[in-house]
């Protein structure tokens, strides 16, 4: 999951990046500010549009059937599109639910963990 969701952050598509979230997943763009839906995809959208790369190091993985708590360092560190420095760190808190399809996708996106 941090991986696909990396190389989708990093390809600067956003609609690629909402691919990887349920319908109705919860994404945390700062803590306590929990949004779903259309202001999910526009907050992610925000960070995918810095132009940034993210870097993500998954610390552990635990998974209970079809569903799975990931615990992930991540960093967006450089220059952004508009020139400005980026250094934006987490250790995220996410849990992820695998489909019908076989894939697995974001039900809970919490990149900034217990930060807050």
């Amino acid at each position: 999951m941090p991986a696909v969701f990396a190389e989708r952050f990093n390809s600067g598509d956003t609609d690629a990046v909402a691919e990887v979230y349920e319908e109705g997943a919860v994404f945390v763009p700062g803590p306590g500010a929990p949004v779903t839906g259309q202001l999910a995809h526009d907050a992610n959208a925000q960070f995918v549009k810095m132009g940034v790369p993210i870097k993500v190091r998954p610390r552990h993985v635990y998974t209970a059937g079809d569903v799975a708590l990931l615990i992930v360092d991540w960093v967006i560190e450089g220059t952004a599109t508009d020139g400005s420095p980026v250094n934006i760190e987490g250790t995220a808190t996410d849990v992820a639910r695998r489909g019908a399809d076989g894939y697995w996708r974001y039900v809970v996106d919490n990149p900034f963990g217990v930060a807050g």
